[in-house]
């Protein structure tokens, strides 16, 4: 019989060795479909996603696989962009063909599949309702330039006269003497 190890790291089992494999190259379990779309969803802008839901209930047709068809379908993100979210993110456009497994070949979207976009579309916006991200980063860098703006002014035109005098520093007298 094979040695076998101590049990705080594994042990034989019929000439094989069972317990810890620290050099294991298994891939991690990913995420959903869903989780994926609900992310890509998240990482689009509010106005794109109020955009897009608009769009997608006004289009009789959205497609997946493809960003438009010959019988007038338009992906979501085109929906989202003719009713003004001008925002263009392949991560969804991705993560939206991998949902719907097209495998390449554009095909018009179920109706369960539509179900559930609108609803991570609504959820995702009511989220998004409590901590607006885009609002704060506009606030943020409007105080930001104001305050630059502020600092330039008030250094660009000193008030006041101005002195200027020469620094004689013992140190430097030192140098000037050493080098010659």
């Amino acid at each position: 019989m094979p040695y076998a190890w101590p049990r705080t790291t594994g042990h034989w089992l019929d000439s094989q060795y069972v317990g810890a494999q620290p050099m294991r190259n298994r891939r991690r379990p990913s995420a959903s479909p869903v989780e994926r779309l609900r992310l890509a969803i998240d990482c689009l802008p509010v106005g794109t996603r109020e955009a897009m839901l608009t769009g997608l209930r006004a289009n009789e047709r959205i497609i997946a696989g493809a960003y438009v068809d010959r019988e007038g379908g338009v992906c979501p993100m085109l929906a989202a962009h003719r009713a003004g979210g001008r925002t263009d993110l392949l991560a969804f456009a991705r993560s939206w063909d991998r949902f719907t497994r097209t495998g390449g070949a554009a095909r018009a979207a179920t109706a369960r599949e539509l179900r559930i976009l609108i609803a991570q579309l609504e959820a995702s916006l009511m989220s998004a309702s409590a901590v607006d991200l885009d609002v704060a980063i506009k606030e943020h860098r409007e105080l930001r330039s104001s305050r630059v703006r502020r600092r330039l002014a008030d250094t660009a035109d000193p008030s006041g006269e101005i002195v200027a005098r020469r620094l004689r520093s013992p140190s430097l007298r030192r140098l000037v003497r050493a080098s010659a």
